[in-house]
């Protein structure tokens, strides 16, 4: 079982996508790697070997943020944009879409569940 970055790797994916359940690392950027050390990305986890899981290690530890420091790194970019209360802070702030998406239909995460008021009776006159 190969372990990096604190995660252990499905044994029965291939080699390229296992390293995508290591957060900051996706599709492209596995590739990446794996052209790096010249390792064919139809390999099993299973089927690597220790020289090749430590080559692996090495240049994610030397070149990539990830995990643990990518996720803080994030929040702290989030929080700035809060603190000096741009507009993608108080976006942020308030839990709605930032980057120009329409929120009078759509959004509904953000805005919660609909409150209707069909069929509302009125008070009779006295």
């Amino acid at each position: 079982m190969a372990r990096i970055e604190g995660i252990d790797l499905p044994k029965n994916k291939r080699i390229e996508i296992g390293l995508t359940y290591i957060y900051g690392i996706g599709i492209s950027r596995s590739r990446e790697i794996l052209y790096k050390i010249k390792l064919n990305e139809d390999i099993r986890v299973k089927d690597l070997n220790d020289e090749q899981i430590i080559s692996i290690r090495n240049i994610l530890f030397n070149e990539y943020q990830l995990e643990g420091d990518l996720r803080r790194s994030e929040k702290m970019s989030i929080k700035r944009l809060m603190e000096i209360s741009c507009y993608r802070g108080r976006r942020h702030r308030l839990n709605l879409p930032l980057r120009g998406q329409r929120t009078r239909t759509n959004a509904r995460t953000g805005r919660g569940t609909k409150k209707t008021i069909a069929g509302k009776k009125k008070a009779p006159r006295k």
